[in-house]
């Protein structure tokens, strides 16, 4: 029964794919907003600070500076809403959850970019 209840499920939602993305990556969310009746996509761009839950219940958190001022936004992963998500930069950070950057400004707030190997031909 189980089986046959997520069998259901899964033809029901339509599944986006997304790039893969941790935290330390810096994303572009482009998101639907419906004010009254019209409806329009806006662009989050910011660093991932975590990810958290599985399946169906999944978020990730996303937070940027905006006017001097940090900005935090948590999405739920399968949203309907959620039009796109870019990914922008791979971030090398050494932990899961990022909640230490919400104390740091300029420089210090900066997370370093992981380089990727090229490989070399002979």
């Amino acid at each position: 029964m189980n089986a046959a209840v997520q069998f259901v499920h899964e033809q029901l939602t339509g599944k986006k794919e997304f790039p893969s993305f941790k935290a330390g990556d810096n994303i572009t969310v482009n998101y639907k907003i419906i004010e009254g009746g019209k409806e329009r996509i806006q662009g989050f761009r910011g660093d991932v600070i975590k990810r958290q839950g599985t399946g169906g219940t999944a978020t990730f958190t996303v937070r940027k500076i905006s006017d001097g001022v940090g900005v935090e936004r948590t999405f739920p992963v399968f949203s309907p809403n959620i039009e796109s998500i870019e990914l922008n930069k791979t971030g090398r950070v050494r932990r899961a959850k990022l909640f230490f950057q919400r104390n740091r400004s300029g420089k210090s707030a900066r997370i370093k970019e992981k380089r990727m190997a090229v490989a070399t031909q002979a």
